[in-house]
């Protein structure tokens, strides 16, 4: 398998490692994260300006005509600033559900508008009883002549607080965990009898606690009955981005980490020269480098068709991640030791994230049972 990135994967990687690296410094984040919306408009507007909110989207559509690797080298750099942004709800997960299930004259109405930063999207999907599980759904669609209206409750929706436009799985026949009968809506944010609470999460970006009361859909994205397995795509199209993120993440712990272990003196020694300090240092490097290996393999895995094989890969990749995750963030937790809980200072902030990130889409131990049942990853 060839590894190696072609010129404009290497031109873009550059481009948005400069970009993170002028702009997403730690001190410029924390102001960032003080604004209104908890993340910078004028940011996105550089991100649409160098193509990144187009990037999965083809060229007709006003996109970049990336794929996986594409969004891979991105989320990775993205993780390494800490980015605020909402990225991966408009982009990956309204965007590909727009791509997935949408009609050509729905993409060619919303999709060039995401590219262009003028549209924000949030997938409300997660219920408080729902518990990973896209097929438990009790948020009800019913159909009013030509249209459909919802009743329902949707919890934690990624930067559902700043969206234009939702995208809502609601049910349209069956009862709570059939996989039939489940439809994708498109929903106007500000329409009557929608009710949106925003709060900040752990980790300093949004989300959102969204009530439907009688609220008629302005759209629906193909089968009204047959909205899980389109959703479930982009599903694992975006536990793939997060585990991008979260190698971004875990390499930025790692360099600050030795980097702090060279500088800090005990003993009158930098505590880089003590043996058993490099051996878990080295130890992070190695959860490290299968955490980035196992990213990999979810991104070649992202695009695959056969559904069944997709998911397990990428179940497999979010088990490692979570694991070296965990490893990593405390390893850098400890060998920095108490200045590494100060708000002040950045480690704390990426084990914040990196929790996060453990949780986000289903945790270790949900993706440990889905690869188990899965058997064989071949």
């Amino acid at each position: 398998m060839d590894f190696d990135l072609s010129d404009d994967q290497r031109l873009l990687k550059d481009s948005v490692d400069r970009l993170i690296a002028d702009r997403y410094a730690f001190d410029a984040r924390k102001k960032i994260m003080a604004e209104p919306a908890g993340w910078s408009r004028d940011m996105w507007a550089q991100f649409a300006e160098l193509g990144l909110l187009g990037l999965p989207f083809s060229e007709a559509h006003g996109g970049f005509g990336g794929g996986p690797v594409e969004t891979m080298l991105v989320m990775e750099a993205f993780g390494r600033g800490l980015v605020l942004e909402p990225f991966l709800a408009t982009v990956i997960l309204g965007g590909g559900l727009i791509q997935a299930a949408g009609s050509p004259e729905q993409q060619k109405a919303i999709l060039p508008q995401i590219a262009a930063g003028k549209k924000l999207l949030a997938f409300a999907h997660v219920e408080r009883a729902s518990r990973y599980n896209l097929a438990d759904v009790q948020v009800t669609a019913t159909k009013d002549g030509e249209s459909w209206v919802l009743n329902g409750d949707k919890s934690v929706v990624i930067h559902g607080d700043s969206a234009d436009t939702l995208i809502v799985t609601a049910r349209t026949a069956g009862s709570r965990f059939d996989r039939n009968g489940i439809g994708l809506f498109l929903i106007d944010a500000k329409a009557q009898g929608v009710t949106i609470q925003g709060y900040p999460t752990q980790d300093g970006t949004r989300a959102a606690e969204i009530s439907f009361a009688n609220v008629r859909a302005t759209g629906v994205l193909g089968d009204p009955a047959g909205g899980l397995a389109p959703a479930e795509k982009v599903m694992d199209q975006a536990i793939a981005a997060i585990c991008a993120e979260a190698v971004g993440l875990m390499g930025e712990m790692h360099t600050t980490t030795v980097d702090y272990m060279k500088t800090r003196k005990q003993f009158g020694r930098a505590i880089s020269e003590f043996q058993v300090l490099q051996h878990r240092s080295v130890d992070m490097f190695v959860s490290l480098e299968q955490a980035r290996s196992m990213s990999m393999f979810a991104t070649f895995s992202a695009g695959e068709t056969d559904a069944k094989s997709r998911s397990r890969a990428i179940s497999a990749a979010k088990v490692q991640i979570g694991k070296s995750g965990k490893h990593v963030g405390q390893e850098a937790v400890q060998l920095h030791g108490g200045i590494a809980m100060t708000m002040e200072y950045k480690v704390g902030h990426y084990f914040k994230r990196m929790t996060i990130l453990e949780q986000l889409f289903g945790d270790t131990d949900t993706h440990t049972a889905r690869v188990a049942a899965a058997g064989s990853l071949f």
